[in-house]
């Protein structure tokens, strides 16, 4: 459960009021708490009737008709969002459409990685995949991938506007670490944590998304500083190191650049480059040890060594007791110094001396939160790892995603058509009927 008053998230924003679902600003309305019925996906016989086009700002969605009231709610690098009425399950929805997933290598290995995740990963903290389809009825043809997910109420990005006390902070947190440990136990790194990509409800729940640039880490490769949003890349994605079982520290990276967003209400490190992104960090935390620079590349070592040296700042300075709410009466670890104790260990330039993800959610910042069933739940569907180290033509991933996208349709057909027949055999014909309405 989320701290007391649900309605928190909405009615502590500063100042600006929530507008309706896909409004003019992409606010999403607050949504009932009555949890939604359990989505009926029906993919029958694919035909242009089963399609409707709608224009959505510039782009062209043609969706199953059973999506009404699209509206735009936001849009990047991998895809356009919007929101929707589903008619099937009386529920909003937002929908995906991966933005022209093969005019390229990467964008078209983006969206099988994105398509392929969601429909492994099952956790609360995790964003849900409700349905997946394509308009086209042939690879020749195939050019669109719609992903139909839950609809949150705002992103990370409106929350860091808000004033969290220590409660909706270090639970938020908390989700993001167990959401982070559901992709770890299936080797997979997110690599892109920043607050557009983490969603939350009005009852404080929150959820990960966008999966376009997970990579598994049972495998070593050099990382490009060109992978994530600069401003929470990790100094080893920066200086390009390569990696493998420590790559699960460079999630906990980009959650410490958020908390310590969420703290002082601006971006820690916001370099113009990568080069300008590094002498951010080394400012403010000083520059790394001598064991560190051994394992860098020599020209990087070069480079970082005769940069001029920093001695950092202490976090008492960095996160001053002003910065932070009142410490909290009812629980001993949520207060300033706790988190900030916290931050320390998130903010550690060497990833071999970073904090891990089980150790940050026994921190007692956090684990005042913890639950089994939350933090050690059913490991994510296994991945074929070896997809992400072969080299494929866009033509081959445009092929893989098109078998995956059908294989998905089928199989959300044949347990439709399994539901309507137990219910026909059981000689209910009222229970039959209602199913086909719904």
């Amino acid at each position: 459960m989320c701290p007391s008053h649900a309605d928190y998230l909405s009615r502590s924003y500063r100042g600006k009021d929530k507008q309706k679902a896909g409004s003019k600003d992409g606010t999403v309305e607050q949504l009932s708490k009555t949890p939604p019925r359990s989505p009926l996906k029906i993919m029958s016989n694919k035909n242009p009737g089963m399609f409707h086009t709608v224009e959505v700002g510039d782009s062209t969605f043609t969706i199953l008709k059973r999506y009404q009231n699209l509206k735009p709610i936001g849009s990047g690098a991998q895809g356009i969002v919007c929101a929707a009425y589903d008619t099937v399950t009386q529920t909003n929805v937002a929908i995906k459409k991966l933005s022209r997933p093969f005019q390229n290598v990467t964008h078209a290995k983006r969206a099988y990685r994105e398509f392929v995740l969601m429909k492994l990963v099952n956790h609360k903290n995790i964003i849900g995949l409700l349905n997946a389809f394509t308009p086209q009825r042939s690879l020749e043809e195939f050019q669109d991938v719609y992903l139909v997910m839950e609809l949150m109420d705002a992103n990370l990005c409106q929350v860091i506007q808000m004033d969290l006390d220590h409660e909706r902070m270090s639970y938020l947190l908390y989700q993001m670490l167990c959401g982070i440990k559901h992709l770890h136990s299936a080797g997979i790194i997110h690599r892109d944590l920043k607050p557009s990509n983490i969603v939350v409800k009005s009852d404080c729940t929150l959820k990960i998304l966008d999966f376009g640039l997970a990579r598994t880490a049972g495998t070593s490769f050099m990382m490009t500083p060109y992978v994530v949003t600069r401003y929470y890349r990790a100094p080893e994605v920066i200086l390009g190191m390569g990696y493998k079982e420590n790559g699960k520290t460079l999630d906990i990276w980009s959650v410490g650049c958020i908390m310590g967003e969420m703290i002082r209400g601006g971006v820690m490190f916001p370099g113009t480059d990568h080069i300008d992104q590094w002498n951010k960090i080394i400012e403010q935390l000083g520059t790394p040890s001598q064991d560190f620079m051994k394992r860098l590349q020599p020209t990087v070592r070069n480079y970082v060594e005769n940069r001029p040296k920093y001695t950092g700042y202490p976090f008492e300075k960095l996160f001053p007791d002003v910065l932070f709410p009142p410490d909290s009466t009812e629980h001993s670890g949520l207060k300033a110094s706790m988190a900030r104790d916290l931050l320390s260990k998130m903010l550690v330039i060497d990833p071999e001396r970073r904090i891990s993800v089980d150790e940050a959610l026994m921190h007692p910042y956090i684990n005042v939160w913890y639950d089994e069933s939350e933090v050690n739940g059913p490991a994510p569907a296994p991945y074929d790892h070896s997809v992400d180290e072969r080299e494929h033509t866009v033509e081959q991933w445009k092929d893989l995603i098109y078998k995956e996208v059908v294989e998905y349709e089928t199989k959300e057909m044949t347990k439709e058509h399994n539901h309507v027949g137990n219910a026909m055999h059981n000689h209910n014909p009222e229970s039959v009927e209602e199913e086909m309405i719904q």
